[in-house]
């Protein structure tokens, strides 16, 4: 099928309608007068029959004359005499073969085709419509050379109407590109039908709409519609949208909104409004109120004396308001808990070599499973579960249709220049790019010597696939009218492969031009056969490949000295730019870590010193320093992340990118705050009880803050392990590595750890050196030791911290005060509010540019493809399982056909393509049973033959619209075989060779049709939206027809396997978060002991997680794999943050808690002691530790650190501590659960000297008044 154009300008010979002119060559224009007939002879040797001109008058047919003329043009020519002879109707016979196979399913069309030639080829009236204007003399006579034709309005617009939209399945266009070179009304149908050119009409027709000629008009005749009243030539639905069903209307998921604000925002601000103005109005009400009953009483508060003095001394337990609510009652899993890790606690501290020595030897068996240890980059591996629909559609689609094509493109653009973009194309910038092509076709690959022409897509022979503007390009200077008119009529200018280029294939940025080619774009695509992996034909297609972006690159050069600018993908490009890693991310990740472990290891160094010791005596920094118990700290978080990757490795788990990343700083942070935590009580408990063994003090500073570590180990390390349900394996394996890494090192820090501590101590105790115990300092021991004593004195010990200062006398008091805590509400339930109101604004979506290095060469491709491409990916839709030899099954799948089912599956894609908005098909489907059948009609005498005879000719019953007669079974599947094998010519341009011969899989031995797909397009798609929505419509269509048919059919795109997460991610977000926080709200309630306290914390970190969210959609961070499992982690970072603050709410510290005197009672002061007591510890060792890691990555090059880690471990880190230091205390204070005793902290003499003493070690200061409290 090299020009079908060439059928037009044949039948256009034969035609030979036209109006107004020269008297000279058609003097009399009357009833019964020719203007043409006969034929003259040709141009050339190659050239078409010309018409003679002829002014006299018709003729009477003879018998089998007027027979043939009623079979070619119907009933009506029955008994009529005729302008045109035997032969001119013989030869419109064979040029109408062709349009007849492009438009013959509509028979409307068809009819209004056939009418306008065989009426003006063959019309006894032809001189009152037909005028020549020019002539040329030929050997056979006068020939026409110019015609004017006149043609009425109605028939005009009603001819064009019914063309309009007919389909021309094997291309995916429309039939009007073809007959009619792809015009907007009937007056350039007309003038397209008229043009003479080489491959056109061999002479110029006219279609004038005024005519000074008083004899002349158009030819009265009623055109038929396309859904005429006559059912004999109404036309399907795929033809004809004025008979189509109506499609019921979709639903855009988000619709619902309330003017401009989506439904929830509009409700979580209505929600928070109204709350937030009965919140006013109550409190206005209550000042009123209270001043009111100020001045009722104050005339009796004058007669009443002074309220006894708060002076009370410390130890008098009996008038601390305080202790009147102390908890009274004990917990028994907590007791379990405090004795078991005390007893573990004393175990590793007694026996500091042993449990060292079997921890190591733990993590060396497990690490050695890193010699399994493999990382997984292929993106499908990555982000697709192998059992998803999505995975195995497409391997299913490759398996039956092969592997879809791969595209090597590249962009052209004039866009450097500082005014902006201008006309990419001129003579000497086609004459370079042309020579690029040529040499693209003699490339050859290093490794296998690999050309193009042995791996490139051939649909119709020897002619490789390569869509450029190249095609267009005459090769001279006058470049421009050329191009203008294969742009106007690309059917004309059709590549070597046959297949026409419609500009928006190849051309850029052209809308709102008025020269074409003007535009400031170019694209060019080659397309190359796709092979199995593994197989040898995809390592010669890779080889290729290699050697074509080595010679992209070199033109980016020599684009750049042209003023141009040129960016290009191959089909290997973007893994290979994927999987690259910058020496600056490894560099910004190391200076992280680092910053975390410095800073852990001074700060837990100045635990044991104050500025005032080390002024005192330098030499006790070297003894009370932990430099080194911060290194074992880090060391074993490495050794968990070791033995977590080693461990899972042994199971086959691969690691990705994301582990290799994310896990090391997740564990780090963790770890690094147990550290602290252990760290800070074991220095409490040295201070209360500086006399004990250390392995005592050791096996109590466990007990007390190991069931802290344990709730926190737990939740983090089950909501890291409820990733492990994902199918998607980036999420999956990245569960799995997390949540073995987090819990292997809080076992490690509770064991391995324990007993360094202890050593460490010891060394303490013995006056040694930091980091290097061998050394005895001397002038430290004098200080410390005194009068000879090894142990601390209580007198030698540092004093509280600034910090604890603070949060003591400052903080804490001012954060519990009564208005404060309804600020502290109204806030928090306010950025609940806002977090709410933003989660619709969350987009879905990674886009490359993000997850790509900053050097990459595909950034500039993805936003030229962006900004210019604007043609869509194609887009099929598959049949599966459906046995296509049975009528019924057809009738679900047909849609030319009478009797196709209405909603079948080539209707309902039809249908869709008329609302691209919302399912984002732009292009007619290509529906192989359509043609099959249209191939077998024997009107197309060209296309299906068998023994010389041509098919179905003669048949009972004949062929028809009806399918009744159409082969089924066995038959069906030898003519569908001999359909698939036939090639598209000129002749046959129904042949299914070169469309469908990789569309439709046929089992001749179980005469089946196991699979088949209708291939179209999607509209240009330039965000990641639109591929999501894209691949969101195409489900739905295809889930439509499989509910409305009963054929199962899915769709499929090359992009969709990666689109496919955004199906259900939202519904996983939310059941992942969601078991989460039931997992969270189980173990707080047993780990805490009061169902009302483990909603308090659950509460606390929703919301944090909800604000996170939010903090996303204002950040501009999409939700996606990887914040998805960002999110994971914010759960059980959140967790984190607020578990020891609530078990110290829970079991406050006796000794803490006294020092509430008569500032706070009930759970006020039990919030108080859990922030005093752990609130310190909370700040430094969680949220500083955190902070100074996450800010390092601010200095990312990278998009995908910047975006997806630093923007929201930031929010993690900013939202979790606010929360756990401010709102989480006031809300404990204000519906917190009933206490228990803490184990601790019991009532017996030796705690209480201990107390005393802890308090005789801190700051005194002046107890505030009830009045405060009251306030």
């Amino acid at each position: 099928m090299t020009r079908i154009s060439y059928l037009i300008g044949a039948a256009a010979t034969l035609l030979v309608s036209s109006s107004t002119a020269d008297e000279l060559f058609t003097p009399k224009h009357e009833p019964g007068r020719c203007a043409l007939r006969g034929h003259c002879g040709k141009k050339g040797f190659f050239g078409k029959a010309l018409p003679c001109v002829d002014n006299g008058l018709a003729e009477t047919p003879d018998d089998d004359f007027a027979k043939e003329i009623e079979e070619l043009c119907g009933p009506k020519w029955k008994d009529s005499k005729v302008c045109c002879t035997s032969d001119q109707l013989n030869s419109l016979k064979k040029e109408l073969s062709t349009p007849n196979q492009i438009i013959g399913g509509c028979p409307a069309c068809k009819d209004n085709f056939y009418n306008l030639f065989c009426t003006f080829t063959c019309s006894p009236d032809q001189s009152l419509f037909v005028n020549v204007t020019r002539t040329q003399e030929l050997r056979g006579g006068t020939a026409v050379a110019e015609i004017d034709q006149l043609v009425t309005e109605e028939y005009g617009e009603g001819f064009y109407d019914s063309c309009k939209e007919v389909k021309f399945g094997p291309s995916n266009s429309k039939a009007i590109n073809f007959i009619g070179g792809g015009a907007d009304n009937y007056h350039d149908f007309l003038k397209f039908l008229g043009k003479e050119q080489a491959l056109g009409s061999p002479f110029q027709i006219n279609f004038p709409t005024n005519y000074s000629e008083p004899d002349m008009g158009g030819q009265q005749m009623k055109p038929k519609k396309c859904n005429d009243e006559d059912p004999n030539f109404r036309c399907s639905c795929v033809d004809c949208p004025a008979v189509c069903p109506e499609l019921p209307a979709v639903e855009e998921a988000g619709s619902c909104r309330v003017g401009v604000l989506p439904c929830l925002t509009f409700a979580s601000i209505l929600v928070y409004g109204v709350l937030f103005f009965s919140l006013v109005a109550v409190v206005v009400g209550h000042v009123a109120w209270r001043k009111y009953e100020q001045r009722r009483s104050e005339r009796r508060h004058l007669l009443q004396g002074a309220d006894s003095s708060d002076d009370e001394d410390e130890g008098d337990l009996v008038r601390n308001r305080a202790m009147y609510t102390r908890p009274q009652r004990h917990y028994r899993i907590n007791t379990w808990c405090d004795t078991a890790f005390s007893k573990l606690g004393h175990v590793c501290a007694r026996f500091p070599a042993l449990t060292i020595s079997s921890s190591l030897l733990v993590v060396i068996i497990l690490s050695i499973g890193w010699k399994q240890f493999d990382v997984e980059r292929e993106p499908v591996r990555l982000w697709v579960s192998p059992d998803s629909a999505a995975a195995q559609e497409k391997a299913f689609f490759d398996d039956n249709f092969g592997a879809f094509y791969r595209a090597e493109k590249v962009f052209l653009v004039n866009d450097t220049s500082a005014s902006g973009t201008g006309p990419v194309l001129s003579y000497d910038t086609l004459t370079w790019w042309a020579g690029i092509e040529e040499e693209v076709r003699q490339l050859k690959g290093a490794d296998f010597g690999t050309s193009f022409q042995d791996v490139c897509f051939k649909p119709t022979g020897s002619a490789c696939v390569v869509q450029s503007p190249t095609v267009w390009f005459d090769g001279t200077e006058n470049w421009r009218g050329s191009f203008r008119q294969c742009a106007d009529s690309p059917v004309l200018c059709r590549p070597d492969f046959g297949q026409p280029i419609e500009p928006g294939m190849i051309l850029g940025g052209i809308e709102g031009l008025d020269d074409i080619a003007d535009t400031p774009a170019i694209t060019v695509t080659w397309v190359v056969n796709n092979y199995p992996e593994a197989s040898s034909e995809l390592a010669h297609a890779q080889d290729w490949e290699r050697a074509l972006k080595d010679r992209l690159l070199r033109a980016q050069e020599e684009a750049e000295s042209r003023g141009l600018r040129l960016s290009f993908s191959t089909e290997i490009s973007l893994e290979q730019e994927l999987n690259k890693s910058t020496n600056t991310d490894a560099t910004i990740v190391a200076i992280s870590y680092l910053v975390m472990f410095l800073y852990a290891s001074i700060a837990l160094g100045s635990s044991g010193m104050t500025i005032r010791e080390l002024m005192r005596s330098p030499a006790v920094a070297l003894v009370q320093s932990k430099f080194t118990l911060g290194l074992v700290g880090i060391l074993i978080v490495l050794m968990s992340i070791s033995s977590s990757i080693g461990l899972f490795s042994w199971t086959g788990v691969k690691a990705t990118l994301i582990i290799a990343e994310v896990i090391p700083f997740i564990v780090l942070a963790v770890g690094v705050d147990n550290i602290f935590l252990i760290v800070h009580e074991f220095d409490r408990v040295n201070q209360s009880y500086p006399d004990t063994m250390v392995e005592e003090r050791i096996s109590k500073a466990l007990g007390r803050i190991g069931p802290s570590i344990l709730f926190s180990a737990i939740t983090e390390t089950v909501s890291f392990a409820l990733g492990a349900f994902v199918g998607m394996p980036a999420v999956r394996n990245f569960a799995i590595y997390a949540a073995g890494a987090v819990f292997i090192n809080a076992l490690l820090q509770m064991t391995l750890f324990i007993s360094i501590l202890s050593l460490n101590q010891i060394r303490i105790e013995d006056h040694r050196a930091d980091c290097f115990p061998c050394v005895q300092v001397k002038a430290a021991r004098v200080h410390l030791s005194g009068n000879g004593n090894t142990g601390p004195r209580p007198y030698d010990m540092p004093e509280e911290s600034l910090l604890q200062q603070f949060i003591r006398k400052h903080y804490a008091p001012a954060l519990l005060g009564k208005k404060v805590k309804v600020a502290v509400v109204t806030v928090f339930f306010g950025l609940l509010a806002a977090g709410v109101a933003l989660l619709p604004y969350v987009q879905l979506g990674l886009d490359q540019r993000v997850a790509l290095p900053d050097d990459s060469y595909l950034i500039d491709y993805f936003n030229d493809m962006y900004k210019y491409l604007d043609a869509g990916p194609p887009v099929y839709f598959v049949t599966k399982g459906l046995n296509a030899t049975e009528r019924s099954h057809q009738q679900d799948i047909c849609s030319r056909f009478s009797t196709c089912e209405p909603l079948s599956l080539a209707t309902v894609l039809e249908q869709e393509r008329k609302r691209p908005e919302v399912s984002y098909i732009a292009s007619p489907a290509a529906s192989w049973i359509d043609d099959f059948f249209l191939w077998l009609k024997p009107e197309n005498d060209a296309c299906c033959k068998e023994n010389g005879k041509v098919c179905f000719d003669g048949r009972d019953p004949s062929w028809n619209i009806t399918l009744d007669g159409m082969p089924e079974g066995a038959e069906f599947v030898r003519y569908l075989e001999k359909f698939l094998a036939s090639p598209t010519t000129d002749e046959c341009p129904l042949g299914g060779a070169a469309a469908y011969s990789q569309a439709v899989v046929v089992d001749s031995k179980n005469v089946d049709v196991p699979a088949s797909h209708f291939r179209t397009s999607h509209k240009p798609l330039r965000s990641q939206n639109d591929f999501i929505n894209a691949y969101a419509a195409a489900r739905r269509i295809a889930n439509d027809v499989s509910a409305s048919t009963g054929v199962e059919v899915f769709p499929y795109s090359v992009f969709y396997i990666f689109f496919d997460q955004y199906a259900s991610i939202v519904k996983l977000t939310g059941t992942l978060l969601g078991s989460a926080v039931a997992i969270i709200f189980a173990v707080s309630t047993v780990l805490l002991g009061s169902p009302v306290t483990a909603l308090v914390v659950t509460v606390t970190v929703v919301m944090t997680v909800i604000d996170i969210i939010g903090a996303m959609a204002v950040f501009n961070v999409s939700l996606n794999a990887v914040s998805l499992v960002n999110l994971i982690i914010c759960v059980g970072i959140a967790v984190e943050f607020c578990a020891h603050i609530a078990r110290a709410f829970m079991f406050p510290s006796g000794a803490v808690m006294e020092r509430a005197k008569n500032r706070f009672r009930g759970r006020d002061a039990r919030a108080w002691t859990a922030l005093v007591n752990v609130g310190g510890s909370v700040f430094s060792g969680i949220t500083i530790t955190k902070l100074l890691g996450v800010c390092v990555l601010a200095f990312t090059r990278s998009k995908i650190f910047e975006i997806y880690y630093f923007r929201v471990w930031l929010a993690l880190v900013v939202f979790a501590a606010t929360h756990a230091l401010i709102f989480l205390p006031v809300a404990l204070s204000l519906v917190g659960g009933k206490g228990y005793v803490d184990r601790e902290s019991e009532d017996g003499l030796a705690e209480n000297l201990a107390s005393r003493r802890f308090r005789s070690l801190m700051t005194h200061d002046v107890s505030d008044s009830e009045d405060e409290y009251e306030d």
